[in-house]
């Protein structure tokens, strides 16, 4: 746990609790047309105490930003980086090289908790008459995940936790709010009320934590569906990922592959 985590104690934001939470996703929901060269939907959960998102995240991430650009506009979007657009297109291979070993290092020293859902689409749909929407069967058992997380570092359970998502349209935000609340409601499979509450953020918000979950997303959903393939990015989150109630492995907890 990093220092700054040390300095806050339960009396801080006295209404809310200790953790914030920002989820992005990877991939499309739809059901009806399934990419055969990535075909699953990834939400990832990154998981922060305010403390050390405040004290710690927030200034690296704009440090690294002034490092390279000169300014903290630009938006660390995975699929720019990858694909070298905008601001990541002036890269030449040694700058790059450079830039990328410092975001890992970056993420390497972050202090966070990752959850992912990752929904095989094809399986999903072939398996089920009448399939639940992939984000929102994500972002329920992202929620279960998230509730045993917090049980197990003894949040209070009336402590109000913050989920930040992406905003992606008027009328998916809505059935995403819906779905959110319906799950806080109790219908989970724990049966029981969830002190949850949902932020939806602008896409053009220049939140760290948000750049962080779409920085994370990806990676995984490639562990999984090319789990041979070299993938540097997420043999550095995998020391992240949430290990369970008794902390044995991220199977089905940090990790949920589903069905």
């Amino acid at each position: 746990m990093c220092e700054a985590c040390n300095r806050y104690g339960p009396d801080n934001w006295r209404m809310f609790g200790d953790y914030i939470v920002f989820v992005d996703e990877s991939g499309d929901h739809s059901l009806t047309s399934i990419n055969p060269d990535y075909p699953v939907f990834v939400l990832s959960f990154c998981v922060f105490a305010k403390a050390c998102y405040a004290d710690t995240l927030t200034p690296a991430v704009r440090r690294l930003k002034f490092e390279t650009f000169g300014h903290d506009m630009v938006v660390f979007h995975e699929a720019d980086i990858v694909r070298q657009r905008g601001p990541f297109a002036a890269f030449g291979p040694a700058e790059r090289m450079t830039f990328m070993g410092k975001l890992s290092a970056m993420i390497d020293a972050c202090d966070f908790t990752l959850i992912a859902v990752v929904i095989d689409k094809n399986k999903h749909k072939a398996r089920y008459t009448e399939p639940i929407h992939p984000y929102h069967l994500g972002l329920q058992m992202g929620l279960e995940r998230l509730h045993d997380f917090l049980s197990s570092r003894g949040a209070p359970h009336n402590a109000i936790t913050h989920v930040v998502c992406e905003a992606r349209g008027a009328k998916e935000d809505t059935d995403l709010e819906l779905a959110f609340r319906r799950v806080c409601d109790g219908d989970n499979r724990n049966r029981t009320p969830y002190p949850f509450s949902i932020v939806i953020a602008d896409k053009k918000t220049n939140s760290e934590g948000l750049q962080l979950a779409d920085l994370t997303a990806r990676p995984i959903g490639l562990s999984v569906i090319r789990p041979l393939q070299t993938n540097q990015a997420f043999e550095v989150l995998k020391p992240k990922f949430f290990t369970g109630m008794r902390g044995h492995t991220m199977a089905g907890n940090g990790l949920k592959i589903f069905p």
